[in-house]
């Protein structure tokens, strides 16, 4: 595949998977390693890609990427992840799930549970859940973010305040190594934090491309959460973190 034309298909991929390595383009294009590190580097150059050891991301911003893209991005993984964190909770109980694919994904997963109530500020989980009359479904009011369905603002965290959860699902825009979990939209992490205040026990569901995104919001640290669900790419200086805090890691 001449280059002009092999381009837009790593950046495909690259949007798809949320990165590319050299090895994996090698593979799927038939060409040498030296031709995909000519294409990786014309693309950062141009600020298309950011390069990272063995291969490229998609460039750090301080606003998330759209939501049709995200849904794609690591999809198998999210079900993996979300179908693992769903053998977690038990039927007959109360839990919160807050916005984001990987917890669309823990919704469709939880559709066989039994006795639940489910409290959200996500509109996508609202309608997932809506399959099962056997989960009884409260959407907090709040503002509507039109480009995911997330609800935001003071009345979405006055709603949280008037229950006390079981268990909080929680999924994140980005992760450090150090184990401080981010988000872009400052609106929303303020909701992050009355649903970890007001949870007896806290799941994170991420896949650990996470820690190769920046989001400029600090929610919390992996500390406040009780059930860190991942995949087998945890950061080994996560992995520690997580061991030296008691935060329990489940690999999907």
């Amino acid at each position: 595949m001449v280059q002009t034309l092999r381009k837009p298909e790593i950046l495909n991929i690259a949007r798809r998977e949320g990165k590319v390595t050299v090895d994996g383009l090698v593979e799927h294009f038939g060409v040498t390693p030296q031709t995909i590190r000519r294409d990786l580097t014309d693309l950062a150059e141009s600020g298309q890609l950011e390069r990272v050891h063995g291969g490229a991301i998609l460039p750090s911003r301080t606003v998330n990427i759209g939501y049709s893209e995200r849904r794609e991005l690591n999809q198998a993984t999210k079900v993996d992840i979300a179908r693992m964190c769903a053998t977690q909770i038990p039927n007959d109980c109360s839990l919160f799930l807050n916005i984001g694919t990987t917890t669309e994904a823990v919704a469709a997963e939880l559709l066989n549970h039994q006795g639940l109530l489910v409290v959200t500020n996500n509109m996508n989980i609202a309608r997932i859940l809506s399959g099962n009359p056997e989960i009884d479904v409260v959407v907090t009011g709040g503002q509507l973010r039109r480009s995911d369905g997330g609800l935001i603002g003071d009345l979405t965290k006055e709603t949280i305040r008037q229950f006390r959860f079981d268990y909080a699902i929680i999924g994140c825009s980005a992760l450090r190594e150090d184990g401080d979990i981010l988000d872009y939209d400052i609106s929303e992490v303020g909701v992050s934090k009355a649903i970890i205040d007001h949870s007896t026990s806290v799941f994170l569901v991420s896949d650990s491309s996470k820690f190769e995104r920046k989001a400029p919001a600090r929610i919390a640290s992996i500390s406040d959460v009780d059930v860190f669900v991942t995949d087998k790419g945890l950061p080994p200086a996560c992995a520690r973190f997580c061991s030296d805090v008691g935060t329990q890691v489940i690999y999907a």
